[in-house]
């Protein structure tokens, strides 16, 4: 007998859970079931802030997934992490909080022709996500942080906020940046986020926060299914009417809506005979529609990571990272009270957004088109993103013990014009499809490669930050342009923001797979809402970006079906 829901929704991750969250508060109480592949993830100690980089390694936590060999990074396979279980990859995430340019949500609005994606509804829904924690740590004042309160929330859901306790060298490295001319910027989520930032974490006192948290309070017309991995949905003729997980048939009277990722979005659409034609027909999956858009379009962050020894009375991480019984005992302080240096220790990630003249004057940009220059001309898009305090040690084998003493930036780059895919390579569901986003495959992107790590450079050789450098980690061989494109090449990862492989558009638009009411063209009851349908690559860390995804289209559901 099939269980039957006002609402299903495939996916826990931060789009997921608000699309729950806000449906089952509305005032109607929808009957809302929430479905989700792994486990409830409901371990504290799972959320110790200072270990938000090592949890993804947990395999449990994670889909496991990594790209092909690729072209442009010298045939490299990297890692393309997805948190699986409660809270989706805001569980395994970095917990950087980032809203991203105003103007990027004004083009989502442009792109799809609707205002209710623009910068000021998506900040009034920022704004009801978070419970923002201004209390600034000993040491930082106003001069490196001052948020104003009509750009931040105060009683959402999720808690967002600075560093209980600063590094040792966090005020003296923006201090640095602003000696070398770069600018700062007391708040990276105000709609601008261009200048140097002490950055704001999803989490508060200690803790991470992760879209789990949307539930804390949860009505009893939700209901929340871990272990339930959905393979397919259940269609009659083009309205979907359910999904199947682990052999049971979920019935939802309105809508289904899937929530699943920009990677498992698509594997789920083409299980369910939604995609292009000819990967079905090749792995003999009967077709339903033919929809060419699916697992196209797949645009990504990338970053590599540049690496000092510093003077030794510059940091003190050494004393830290370096003795087992300082980070044991450590540990044993935060499960009390949150507090310690677990609480401390890259927790606080300085971090930073700038342009780029020399950029701008190539001929790679003056060879785009004229709607995506004008995009990367506004004043508050920026070209590259410069992020501090990343610990490089747990990421690097056998990092010696002598060299913790060191400082890690990492180089972003943004506005990445290469367009990857996703697409089947078996006829099992259970199997992961084929990931390829052509990291690098334009010029563009490889000239903003360049000028973005020559800019990041010409900071590391300044006098205030290069006093203090001892040696040489990891960085480029030369300042040479194949040097440092080669450099990139070596070292370049995914930052795992992986988006538009479901992408919302104009229907009859050749590229558009959804509507901009959320609603898979084509279909009646079935909806996408998560990083695989936003039609542009935001200025951030894109958890953010999620979560509003998911709450515009909860909106829309709850307006349209009468449920406030």
């Amino acid at each position: 007998m099939a269980s039957t829901y006002d609402f299903i929704i495939v996916g826990s991750g931060p789009a997921g859970s608000a699309v729950a969250a806000w449906l089952a508060k509305s005032a109607k109480k929808p009957r809302v079931l929430l479905l989700e592949a792994g486990g409830k993830n409901d371990d504290k100690d799972l959320r110790v802030d200072g270990q938000r980089w090592t949890t993804f390694r947990n395999e449990a936590l994670n889909w496991g997934y990594k790209t092909v060999p690729q072209e442009f990074c010298n045939g490299r396979e990297l890692d393309y992490s997805r948190g699986l279980g409660l809270g989706g990859s805001s569980a395994v995430n970095f917990s950087v909080f980032t809203v991203g340019a105003r103007r990027d949500y004004d083009e989502w609005s442009r792109v799809v022709g609707d205002d209710a994606f623009g910068w000021a509804h998506m900040q009034r829904r920022f704004k009801s996500l978070e419970s923002f924690d201004r209390t600034l740590p000993p040491g930082i004042d106003s001069r490196y942080a001052a948020p104003k309160a009509e750009d931040h929330g105060s009683s959402g859901p999720l808690k967002t906020g600075y560093v209980a306790e600063a590094e040792k060298d966090v005020a003296p490295l923006l201090d640095a940046f602003k000696k070398a001319g770069y600018p700062l910027n007391p708040d990276h989520n105000s709609g601008n986020p261009i200048g140097f930032s002490f950055g704001i974490n999803s989490s508060s006192k200690g803790v991470r926060s992760t879209a789990a948290d949307l539930f804390t309070l949860a009505p009893e017309n939700l209901t929340v299914l871990t272990e339930s991995p959905v393979k397919r949905i259940i269609l009659e003729g083009s309205k979907a009417v359910g999904v199947e997980s682990n052999g049971k048939r979920y019935l939802a009277s309105k809508e289904v809506i899937l929530s699943a990722g920009s990677v498992n979005d698509p594997k789920v659409l083409m299980h369910s005979g939604i995609g292009p034609r000819a990967q079905l027909e090749k792995y003999g999956i009967p077709v339903v529609k033919d929809v060419p858009a699916i697992g196209q379009g797949l645009r990504d962050h990338m970053f590599i990571p540049l690496a000092y020894t510093r003077a030794e009375e510059s940091t003190d991480r050494a004393s830290f990272y370096g003795d087992k019984k300082a980070m044991a005992d450590a540990l044993e302080q935060w499960k009390k009270d949150g507090s310690g240096p677990w609480a401390k220790y890259a927790c606080q990630l300085p971090i930073g957004w700038f342009k780029l003249d020399k950029l701008l004057a190539s001929q790679e940009f003056q060879d785009l088109p004229a709607s995506e220059k004008d995009f990367i001309n506004d004043p508050t898009v920026p070209h590259y993103e410069l992020l501090s305090h990343f610990p490089l040690h747990w990421f690097v084998p056998d990092f010696p013990d002598s060299a913790l003493n060191y400082s890690a930036l990492l180089v972003f780059l943004f506005n990445a014009q290469s367009r990857g895919e996703v697409t089947l390579q078996s006829a099992d569901p259970d199997a992961a499809l084929r990931i390829d986003p052509k990291f690098l495959s334009t010029a563009f992107d490889r000239r903003a490669a360049i000028e973005g790590l020559r800019d990041a450079l010409r900071f590391v050789r300044s006098e205030g930050y290069a006093r203090d450098s001892v040696s040489t980690i990891t960085g480029p061989a030369s300042d040479s342009e194949a040097d440092l494109l080669e450099y990139w090449r070596q070292t370049i990862g995914s930052s795992w923001h992986m988006t538009g492989t479901v992408k919302m558009g104009r229907p009859g638009s050749v590229d558009a797979a959804v509507d901009n009411n959320f609603r898979l063209i084509g279909f009646e009851g079935l909806r996408v809402a998560d990083m695989s349908v936003v039609p542009v690559l935001a200025s951030c860390h894109v958890q953010c970006v999620a979560y509003l995804t998911g709450i515009t289209c909860a909106e829309k559901l709850i307006s349209e079906y009468d449920l406030a």
